[in-house]
């Protein structure tokens, strides 16, 4: 198996990247996606958050209410962290289950952990390439406001409250530059592409 660690700010075009390594053959794992399957109702992760916040941040239905719970920890680092702390080690469980499960079904398979919070996790699977998708803070405050209709001020909020790019950028093996066109993102991705397929080549 061939591990990729992908991440990149938000709205960075992590997901354009990703799409396009699936389309040569990738298999892509979504961190968010995982962090929210260990908090679903009848989860570990569920029953520790319930006693860690309260019933607060549970919906009626005994879902997670996501917007009450990110209201508690946003503002508190000391909550988020709390947080941080059910979460995170459950999903580090599950995905890698995930990752061996590929590698059974294909031992040359390449994986594409898709991780926002790579750096802020501290995410440390053995990554065979850590892979940025990096566009400036301007750029992805415009998509935000364009393509979320988040305001300006709160775009910005959700940006600073991530990692800063020299952090992600100090962690990178490769750089994808997503501040220009789809096309420019989508060429660099295939060069990607034939690096991973000649590493792989070298293994046998």
């Amino acid at each position: 198996m061939y591990l990729i660690g992908l991440t990149g700010g938000i709205a960075s075009g992590k997901s354009t990247i990703a799409r396009r390594l699936v389309e040569h053959g990738a298999v892509h794992i979504d961190a968010d996606q995982l962090a929210r399957k260990v908090v679903a109702p009848g989860t570990e992760g569920l029953a520790q958050i319930r006693e860690a916040f309260g019933d607060g941040v549970l919906a009626a239905d005994g879902t997670l209410d996501r917007a009450a719970l990110g209201e508690l920890v946003f503002s508190d680092a000391a909550a988020l962290e709390r947080l941080n702390a059910i979460v995170h080690p459950q999903v580090r469980a599950l995905s890698s289950r995930l990752f061996a499960a590929a590698e059974a079904a294909n031992p040359r398979a390449v994986v594409v952990y898709d991780v926002p919070l790579l750096v802020e996790a501290e995410v440390d699977h053995p990554f065979d390439l850590i892979v940025v998708a990096h566009a400036t803070k301007q750029t992805r405050a415009d998509r935000l406001v364009e393509l979320r209709g988040l305001s300006e001020e709160h775009a910005q909020a959700r940006i600073d409250a991530q990692a800063s790019d020299t952090q992600r950028l100090a962690i990178a093996d490769v750089v994808v530059d997503t501040d220009g066109t789809m096309g420019h993102t989508v060429s660099q991705t295939d060069a990607l592409w034939a690096r991973v397929r000649e590493e792989l080549a070298a293994r046998s």
